[in-house]
Parts: structure tokens; C-alpha cells; sequence
């Protein structure tokens, strides 16, 4: 019989994304005896490889939440994949906000791409703006809820309890539009062409160009940033010397009102199966 594979496939600037999909992977391919292999596709060279997936396989695809959604840079990649009747788990992350749209979203993208959407689950990380929205998650306790979830998905496996369509998931058909930050005014604010600066401790190790998800910074002068900004904050929170920083005025605001609204209570992972 031909070895069948869960595959924990992701994008993650900060590592929360990669932490609870390779969670969620390992404890599948452990419970239905499969192989289990990660397919990282952060990076751009990634994005140049295209993976086909097989009837009788599963992936566990996972992205950030950024405005409520799949974040937009990566629409055009995860369209490209081809699921053949595969398995999949659609899993994405949010930083205790709200994923408004964001797994109905990955999940339709799932089943476009040919794969049968058995479960589905929205978790928490630590935001990527701020170490104290969802501080440390996912931590043991996300893990430990995270595992159930695979070995209930195992269980729909073993016993081909799989529904006939989609996967029902929270979220809205049509999708809503991103979201939008406001000051207390109900103005908008636009933080898409914000930057991150560098300051005098850079050693120009070279970090943050080589890890940036976009290949928006030059490695030859890493205080530019050549393209576009998708605010994953992978060179502010790796920064081996804390010398990559924002200071627009509107997405600090943002930040802060984020953290006053939200950091107080322990927001909820949701799971669908």
C-alpha cells in the first residue's frame, strides 16, 4: 500500500503559525500511522515551488490573519496549488483581535484548489505588532487543545465520517472587506505603505533581509525597505539586536488602542470539525 503523508504547509513571519500547523500535523500523522513532512512557503523561493498534493493525503495549510483575512500577498501562491482530492485543514492564526473572514476564506481556498476540507481551526499567536496581545501563545494550554482537534480530525479518518461538503467553518459568504483601524473619531488609518526604520545598534548582521518574507529589504543596506511592507514584523521580533522599529504615528496608534482593547482577557481558539 502506497505511504500516505499529512502535510503541515505554512506561512509564518513570527513562528506561531508554523508552531500550532506542524502541532496539529505531528499529532495526525502519529494517530493514522502516515508519514509527516512541513512545507515552509515564507520565504519568496519558496513560493516559486508549486506542491501537488494526492487523493488519501492531508494538508494542514495555515496563515496569519492580517485585517480579517488571508493576507492578500499570498492569494496568488495559494491559488496555484492542486489538492487532488487530498485532505485539508485549513488552520490560521490571529492575535486576539478577531479572524473575522479569515478561515471561510482559507477554507474556500482550500476547495478551490481540489481539496476536501474535513476541519478547520482559527488560534491564537502572539500578534505580530506587540509582545503583549496573546503574550506567548500559542503556549501549553493552545498545544494541548490543538491536539484533541487532530486526534478528533484522525478519528473523522479512521471512520470516514467525512462530511459532503466543505468543512462548515465561522465566517461570512460574501466575505467582508479588510478590516479597517480607526482613531476614536472614526477616521480611518492607513498604515499600508508604513515602513519599518532601523536604528544605530543595526551590526548588519543581515537577518532581516534574508528573513524577510517579501525580499523587501536590501541586503546590501538593510535601513532601506525596497518593496512592500506586509507588517509581519519577522525583522522587528528577530532582530538579534533590537534595532528594527516602527514609529508612524498612525500605526502606533493602532497598536495601542489593539493592546488597550484586547490584551486584558484570553481570547478563544476556535475549532471546527
Amino acid at each position: 500500500m502506497m505511504n500516505r503523508t499529512v502535510t503541515a504547509m505554512y506561512f509564518s513571519g513570527t513562528g506561531t503559525t508554523k508552531k500550532m500547523v506542524s502541532h496539529i500535523a505531528a499529532h495526525l500523522a502519529h494517530s493514522l500511522g502516515y508519514e509527516c513532512e512541513c512545507f515552509d512557503f515564507t520565504l519568496p523561493e519558496s513560493r516559486k515551488i508549486f506542491p501537488i498534493f494526492q487523493e488519501g493525503d492531508i494538508t494542514v495549510m495555515g496563515t496569519p490573519v492580517i485585517a480579517g483575512r488571508v493576507p492578500n500577498l499570498l492569494l496568488k501562491y495559494l491559488n496555484t496549488i492542486e489538492g487532488n482530492g487530498a485532505y485539508g485543514i485549513p488552520v490560521v492564526m490571529y492575535g486576539s483581535r478577531n479572524y473575522d473572514d479569515g478561515l471561510i476564506e482559507l477554507r474556500n481556498i482550500m476547495e478551490t484548489d481540489g481539496f476536501h476540507t474535513i476541519a478547520g481551526g482559527a488560534f491564537v499567536g502572539e500578534h505580530s505588532f506587540s509582545s503583549v496581545l496573546g503574550k506567548g501563545r500559542p503556549d501549553a494550554d493552545d498545544l494541548t487543545a490543538a491536539a484533541v482537534f487532530a486526534e478528533k480530525a484522525a478519528e473523522k479518518v479512521k471512520k470516514q465520517n467525512i462530511q459532503k461538503g466543505p468543512v462548515p467553518v465561522k465566517g461570512e459568504t460574501p466575505l467582508r472587506p479588510y478590516y479597517t483601524p480607526r482613531d476614536r473619531h472614526g477616521n480611518a488609518i492607513d498604515i499600508r505603505k508604513v515602513k519599518p526604520k532601523t536604528n544605530e545598534r543595526c551590526i548588519r548582521c543581515g537577518f532581516c533581509a534574508s528573513g524577510c518574507p517579501l525580499g523587501s529589504i536590501d541586503p546590501k543596506d538593510v535601513s532601506m525597505v525596497t518593496g512592500i511592507c506586509m507588517k509581519c514584523c519577522k525583522c522587528v521580533k528577530g532582530c538579534p539586536k533590537g534595532a528594527k522599529y516602527f514609529d508612524d504615528p498612525g500605526y502606533l496608534y493602532h497598536k495601542e488602542e489593539l493592546e488597550a482593547m484586547y490584551a486584558s482577557a484570553r481570547a478563544a481558539n476556535d475549532m471546527f470539525l
